[in-house]
């Protein structure tokens, strides 16, 4: 089949909830893909942090396979012998007492959200259906109506109403507005330590810890969701690790699966996690075998092979190579390690745009927001395939401003 026969095919069928680049892709290998028409790209999205280790990454495929061939699925109400060794080593490697497992990033929000409230009932004692948790402007935690509730994004919530209550939002960024905004019946604080679909937003040196003083002044837990931060994407393990820093509760996901499943986990303190009973929580693929087994080799991968020192160096060296970008297309470089976004210059073509045009030149990005261009490539990036890429980036975005 054709490109423009599988586009047909999709959209005659499928929910138009996305608007794809015109590109069908039909294998991939390390940071390339390959489309239908045997045109290769390099990928500059990583599927949001899911793809951290390249794709079809030989170690992880193994485990996969062999997993897969054991043991892939049964109930939680049993135990399996690999969901021990994976909550040891997570918790292990994140400094943290307990973990719950879930899917996706949306449910280890949720997840969150729950036992968070819980813990403000039950160990603070807040007053029953009144705990509040604080959040930022351009946040985005996924699209569930709990958490699109508080997104500060129109499209996001238009049409889905009504939305539950006991959300505040202030700005992102600002430790005063928090501090303000703690009230007797906040229990936390959910925030991203680096904005990705806000536009690869980086806070101000030390809003980690002023905010984490505070939380433990106040008593509230503070949460940060690093489920496309986290794991070596932005230059070190944990975006909390910049200021060395311990959240109560860290939501990670996307790359803990290896780019093959769904993974996603809630590491917290102990009181936290604690409140949840048996049959209070929980969710039939969560912690499964087969994601336990991919989740684990993903972690080791991780450490082995270095990603997140490699995603700091390839970060700075791709910085310096789009130096001489800067002040004519692009305005500023945005993010940490490979996190990052080009904040295109007034009367600069779209980010949506600039994506369909580098799509031309071989290179598969798409917009972090209407003004900032993801670039977001697997941690596995090499220096002459970073090369390729900016000399690429240089090129396109050239056309794209004449």
């Amino acid at each position: 089949m054709t490109t423009d026969e599988y586009i047909r095919l999709e959209d005659t069928y499928g929910a138009s909830n996305y608007k794809p680049l015109d590109m069908v892709a039909s294998r991939a290998e390390g940071v390339w893909v390959w489309d239908v028409e045997g045109r290769r790209y390099l990928d500059c999205v990583s599927a949001y942090s899911a793809v951290n280790h390249g794709h079809r990454h030989p170690s992880i495929l193994a485990t996969l396979t062999e997993q897969a061939g054991k043991l892939s699925l049964i109930s939680r109400a049993f135990r399996t012998d690999q969901i021990g060794p994976f909550s040891e080593e997570i918790c292990t490697l994140s400094h943290s007492r307990k973990v719950l497992f879930m899917n996706s990033g949306a449910e280890a929000v949720e997840t969150a959200l729950k036992a968070v409230r819980k813990w403000g009932y039950t160990k603070r004692g807040v007053p029953e259906d009144r705990a509040e948790i604080i959040v930022c402007d351009g946040n985005f935690h996924g699209r569930t109506i709990a958490i699109i509730s508080f997104s500060t994004v129109e499209k996001y919530k238009k049409g889905f109403g009504p939305f539950p209550s006991g959300f505040k939002v202030i700005p992102f960024g600002d430790a005063r507005a928090l501090e303000d905004a703690v009230t007797e019946y906040t229990v936390g604080f959910m925030v991203e330590p680096i904005q990705g679909e806000g536009g690869m937003n980086v806070p101000a040196d030390g809003y980690l810890a002023d905010i984490r003083r505070i939380a433990r002044e106040r008593d509230i837990c503070l949460v940060f969701d690093e489920i496309q931060c986290g794991l070596g994407r932005a230059g070190t393990l944990f975006a909390e690790d910049f200021e060395n820093v311990r959240s109560d509760v860290l939501i990670i996901g996307k790359s803990l699966g290896g780019g093959f499943c769904p993974v996603s986990a809630v590491l917290a303190r102990g009181d936290v996690l604690d409140v949840f009973a048996p049959g209070e929580h929980g969710s039939t693929f969560g912690g499964n075998p087969l994601a336990c087994a991919v989740g684990r080799t993903a972690l080791r991968v991780l450490e082995e092979e270095r990603l997140a020192e490699n995603a700091r160096r390839m970060g700075a060296h791709i910085r310096r190579g789009l130096e001489p970008l800067l002040g004519s297309l692009i305005e500023r470089i945005k993010g940490r390690g490979l996190m990052l976004g080009f904040e295109l210059r007034p009367g600069a073509p779209s980010a949506a745009d600039l994506s369909r045009s580098l799509l031309r030149h071989g290179l598969l990005c798409n917009p972090a927001s209407a003004t900032v261009l993801r670039f977001t490539p697997p941690l596995t990036i090499r220096e002459e395939e970073a090369d390729w890429a900016i000399d690429k980036l240089t090129s396109g975005l050239a056309e794209a401003m004449r």
